[in-house]
Protein backbone atom coordinates (compact mmCIF):
# COMPACT_ATOMS: atom_id res chain seq x y z
CA UNK A 1 0.00 0.00 0.00
CA UNK A 2 1.28 3.32 -0.93
CA UNK A 3 1.38 5.80 1.59
CA UNK A 4 -0.72 9.19 1.76
CA UNK A 5 2.03 11.15 4.30
CA UNK A 6 3.85 12.56 1.14
CA UNK A 7 0.92 13.57 -0.72
CA UNK A 8 2.16 17.28 -2.73
CA UNK A 9 -0.70 19.16 -3.70
CA UNK A 10 1.90 20.83 -6.60
CA UNK A 11 2.44 17.46 -8.12
CA UNK A 12 -0.62 14.94 -7.24
CA UNK A 13 -3.68 15.03 -9.21
CA UNK A 14 -7.34 13.31 -8.68
CA UNK A 15 -8.66 11.40 -11.91
CA UNK A 16 -12.03 10.87 -11.35
CA UNK A 17 -13.24 8.55 -14.34
CA UNK A 18 -16.47 7.99 -15.79
CA UNK A 19 -18.78 8.85 -13.23
CA UNK A 20 -21.46 9.50 -16.37
CA UNK A 21 -25.47 8.60 -16.10
CA UNK A 22 -24.70 6.33 -18.88
CA UNK A 23 -23.02 4.37 -16.15
CA UNK A 24 -24.66 5.24 -12.80
CA UNK A 25 -28.68 6.38 -13.73
CA UNK A 26 -31.59 4.65 -14.87
CA UNK A 27 -31.69 4.23 -18.84
CA UNK A 28 -28.23 4.93 -18.99
CA UNK A 29 -25.77 2.61 -20.83
CA UNK A 30 -25.18 0.04 -18.43
CA UNK A 31 -28.54 -0.04 -16.84
CA UNK A 32 -29.44 -1.04 -20.44
CA UNK A 33 -26.98 -3.83 -20.90
CA UNK A 34 -27.97 -5.40 -17.61
CA UNK A 35 -25.57 -4.16 -14.52
CA UNK A 36 -26.41 -3.37 -11.42
CA UNK A 37 -26.46 0.79 -11.43
CA UNK A 38 -26.69 0.65 -7.59
CA UNK A 39 -23.07 -0.56 -7.21
CA UNK A 40 -22.15 2.53 -9.04
CA UNK A 41 -24.56 4.63 -7.36
CA UNK A 42 -23.92 3.68 -3.79
CA UNK A 43 -20.45 5.53 -4.43
CA UNK A 44 -21.44 8.69 -5.58
CA UNK A 45 -21.29 9.86 -2.19
CA UNK A 46 -17.05 8.40 -1.54
CA UNK A 47 -16.21 10.22 -4.86
CA UNK A 48 -17.94 13.79 -4.10
CA UNK A 49 -16.13 13.54 -0.21
CA UNK A 50 -12.82 13.26 -2.15
CA UNK A 51 -13.05 15.47 -4.65
CA UNK A 52 -14.01 17.58 -2.21
CA UNK A 53 -11.41 17.60 -0.50
CA UNK A 54 -8.94 17.63 -3.54
CA UNK A 55 -10.69 20.79 -4.64
CA UNK A 56 -9.44 22.21 -1.05
CA UNK A 57 -6.00 20.85 -0.82
CA UNK A 58 -5.47 22.17 -4.37
CA UNK A 59 -4.90 18.85 -6.70
CA UNK A 60 -5.77 19.69 -9.89
CA UNK A 61 -8.69 17.58 -10.90
CA UNK A 62 -9.64 15.49 -14.25
CA UNK A 63 -13.17 14.06 -14.93
CA UNK A 64 -13.07 11.33 -17.56
CA UNK A 65 -15.98 10.44 -19.86
CA UNK A 66 -16.22 7.52 -22.16
CA UNK A 67 -18.27 8.11 -25.31
CA UNK A 68 -18.08 8.71 -28.82
CA UNK A 69 -18.58 10.69 -32.10
CA UNK A 70 -22.25 10.81 -33.11
CA UNK A 71 -21.16 8.98 -35.68
CA UNK A 72 -19.42 6.19 -34.68
CA UNK A 73 -16.47 6.46 -36.29
CA UNK A 74 -14.23 6.53 -33.33
CA UNK A 75 -15.53 3.43 -31.96
CA UNK A 76 -13.86 -0.13 -33.11
CA UNK A 77 -15.96 -2.50 -34.84
CA UNK A 78 -15.52 -5.23 -31.77
CA UNK A 79 -16.69 -2.70 -29.60
CA UNK A 80 -19.56 -1.76 -31.55
CA UNK A 81 -19.84 -5.40 -31.70
CA UNK A 82 -19.84 -6.62 -28.34
CA UNK A 83 -22.22 -3.59 -26.90
CA UNK A 84 -24.55 -5.28 -29.10
CA UNK A 85 -24.32 -8.78 -27.26
CA UNK A 86 -24.57 -7.18 -24.13
CA UNK A 87 -27.80 -5.95 -25.18
CA UNK A 88 -27.10 -2.00 -25.33
CA UNK A 89 -25.92 -1.00 -28.73
CA UNK A 90 -23.76 1.80 -28.18
CA UNK A 91 -25.00 4.65 -30.60
CA UNK A 92 -28.45 3.51 -29.68
CA UNK A 93 -31.92 5.17 -28.58
CA UNK A 94 -32.45 5.68 -24.76
CA UNK A 95 -34.37 7.52 -22.23
CA UNK A 96 -31.49 9.80 -21.68
CA UNK A 97 -30.62 9.46 -25.56
CA UNK A 98 -28.13 7.67 -27.36
CA UNK A 99 -26.27 5.16 -25.58
CA UNK A 100 -22.70 6.45 -24.81
CA UNK A 101 -22.16 9.16 -27.38
CA UNK A 102 -20.48 12.46 -26.68
CA UNK A 103 -23.47 15.33 -26.50
CA UNK A 104 -26.36 13.31 -25.12
CA UNK A 105 -27.77 13.72 -21.62
CA UNK A 106 -26.47 10.15 -20.37
CA UNK A 107 -22.99 10.79 -21.27
CA UNK A 108 -22.83 13.65 -18.89
CA UNK A 109 -21.65 13.15 -15.29
CA UNK A 110 -24.11 12.92 -12.49
CA UNK A 111 -25.26 16.14 -10.98
CA UNK A 112 -23.31 15.61 -7.27
CA UNK A 113 -20.26 15.27 -9.64
CA UNK A 114 -20.46 18.36 -12.00
CA UNK A 115 -16.84 19.36 -12.62
CA UNK A 116 -16.06 23.38 -12.02
CA UNK A 117 -15.06 25.22 -14.46
CA UNK A 118 -11.09 25.62 -13.36
CA UNK A 119 -11.16 21.51 -13.85
CA UNK A 120 -10.18 19.57 -16.63
CA UNK A 121 -12.54 17.02 -18.80
CA UNK A 122 -11.36 13.89 -20.54
CA UNK A 123 -13.35 13.22 -23.02
CA UNK A 124 -12.77 9.44 -24.39
CA UNK A 125 -13.08 7.01 -26.70
CA UNK A 126 -11.43 4.02 -24.90
CA UNK A 127 -11.24 2.64 -21.82
CA UNK A 128 -7.87 3.95 -20.63
CA UNK A 129 -7.96 7.28 -20.11
CA UNK A 130 -5.06 7.79 -21.90
CA UNK A 131 -5.72 6.26 -24.85
CA UNK A 132 -6.44 8.96 -28.00
CA UNK A 133 -6.41 11.80 -25.54
CA UNK A 134 -5.08 15.03 -23.88
CA UNK A 135 -4.49 13.93 -20.40
CA UNK A 136 -0.85 12.45 -20.76
CA UNK A 137 -0.09 15.87 -22.01
CA UNK A 138 -1.67 17.70 -19.98
CA UNK A 139 -0.30 15.79 -16.90
CA UNK A 140 3.29 16.48 -18.01
CA UNK A 141 2.80 20.04 -18.39
CA UNK A 142 1.53 20.32 -15.20
CA UNK A 143 4.28 18.83 -13.43
CA UNK A 144 1.87 15.77 -12.76
CA UNK A 145 3.88 12.79 -11.18
CA UNK A 146 1.28 11.20 -9.18
CA UNK A 147 -2.58 10.05 -9.34
CA UNK A 148 -5.53 9.53 -7.09
CA UNK A 149 -7.90 7.20 -8.99
CA UNK A 150 -11.50 6.61 -8.42
CA UNK A 151 -14.58 5.67 -10.65
CA UNK A 152 -16.56 2.83 -12.37
CA UNK A 153 -15.86 0.60 -13.20
CA UNK A 154 -13.13 -1.13 -11.13
CA UNK A 155 -12.30 -3.83 -13.64
CA UNK A 156 -12.67 -1.76 -16.44
CA UNK A 157 -12.12 1.92 -17.45
CA UNK A 158 -10.49 2.43 -13.44
CA UNK A 159 -7.97 -0.68 -14.15
CA UNK A 160 -7.32 0.39 -17.54
CA UNK A 161 -6.68 3.85 -16.82
CA UNK A 162 -4.61 2.37 -13.81
CA UNK A 163 -2.05 0.51 -15.98
CA UNK A 164 -1.56 3.29 -18.97
CA UNK A 165 -0.45 5.31 -16.16
CA UNK A 166 2.10 2.89 -14.47
CA UNK A 167 3.60 2.31 -18.10
CA UNK A 168 3.80 6.14 -18.16
CA UNK A 169 6.24 6.16 -14.00
CA UNK A 170 3.16 7.44 -12.34
CA UNK A 171 3.01 6.70 -8.86
CA UNK A 172 -0.62 5.74 -8.32
CA UNK A 173 -3.10 5.15 -5.82
CA UNK A 174 -6.18 3.53 -6.11
CA UNK A 175 -9.06 5.07 -3.51
CA UNK A 176 -10.83 1.74 -3.01
CA UNK A 177 -14.25 1.69 -1.38
CA UNK A 178 -14.40 4.90 -4.17
CA UNK A 179 -14.68 2.67 -7.31
CA UNK A 180 -17.27 -0.08 -8.08
CA UNK A 181 -17.20 -3.16 -10.28
CA UNK A 182 -20.16 -3.90 -12.42
CA UNK A 183 -20.22 -7.61 -10.37
CA UNK A 184 -19.89 -7.46 -7.17
CA UNK A 185 -17.60 -10.62 -7.11
CA UNK A 186 -15.11 -8.62 -9.31
CA UNK A 187 -14.20 -5.80 -6.68
CA UNK A 188 -12.14 -7.40 -4.12
CA UNK A 189 -10.19 -10.07 -7.01
CA UNK A 190 -9.28 -6.22 -9.26
CA UNK A 191 -8.16 -4.30 -5.46
CA UNK A 192 -5.97 -7.16 -4.63
CA UNK A 193 -4.42 -7.57 -7.62
CA UNK A 194 -3.06 -3.96 -7.76
CA UNK A 195 -0.56 -4.78 -4.55
CA UNK A 196 1.04 -7.84 -6.55
CA UNK A 197 4.86 -8.17 -6.47
CA UNK A 198 5.13 -5.38 -3.70
CA UNK A 199 2.39 -3.04 -5.53
CA UNK A 200 3.54 -3.41 -9.18
CA UNK A 201 -0.13 -0.96 -10.16
CA UNK A 202 0.40 0.84 -7.48
CA UNK A 203 -1.30 1.13 -3.49
CA UNK A 204 -4.93 0.94 -2.67
CA UNK A 205 -6.49 3.26 0.43
CA UNK A 206 -10.36 3.69 1.61
CA UNK A 207 -11.44 7.25 0.74
CA UNK A 208 -11.61 8.34 4.76
CA UNK A 209 -7.49 7.75 4.18
CA UNK A 210 -7.17 9.58 1.50
CA UNK A 211 -9.05 12.42 2.47
CA UNK A 212 -7.57 12.68 6.11
CA UNK A 213 -4.65 12.78 3.90
CA UNK A 214 -5.84 15.80 2.00
CA UNK A 215 -7.25 17.61 4.65
CA UNK A 216 -4.32 17.20 6.82
CA UNK A 217 -1.87 19.48 4.41
CA UNK A 218 -0.56 22.47 5.45
CA UNK A 219 -2.55 25.85 4.54
CA UNK A 220 0.06 27.01 3.09
CA UNK A 221 0.42 23.87 0.56
CA UNK A 222 -3.13 24.98 -0.34
CA UNK A 223 -2.11 28.49 -0.54
CA UNK A 224 0.78 28.01 -3.17
CA UNK A 225 -1.03 25.23 -5.26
Amino acid sequence: MNSLADLDPATTALIVIDMQRDFCSPGGYADQAGLDIARMQAVVGQVKALLMAARGAGLHVFHTREGHLPDLSDCPPAKLARSVVAGARIGGPGPLGRLLVRGEQGHDFVPELRPLACEHVIDKPGYGAFHKTTLGALLGAFGIRRLLLCGVTTEVCVHSTLREAIDRGFVCTTVGDATAASQPELQAPALAMIGVEGGIFGGVCSTAEAVAALNALPRANREAA
